[in-house]
């Protein structure tokens, strides 16, 4: 199965949850925001959904800082 995740081609065996796909990658789900084919993804739809063929993903991860 191939889908296209933060602008590269990457190729799974199978179907996956959206959830288990991220944790797989070592990332927190809490720390990360999640566009699918367009739409974002409310936290609460990573278990519901499931990746398919084609599928484009953009992962966001949330980082700290900033200026005082």
């Amino acid at each position: 199965m191939n889908l296209r995740v933060n602008g590269k081609d990457v190729e799974l065996p199978g179907p996956i949850s959206l959830l288990d796909y991220i944790t797989g990658l070592g990332v927190d789900p809490r720390a990360v925001a999640v566009e699918l084919n367009g739409e974002i993804v409310a936290r609460e739809s990573y278990t519901e959904l499931t990746l398919s063929e084609g599928d484009r993903l953009e992962i966001v991860r949330m980082v700290g800082g900033g200026c005082r």
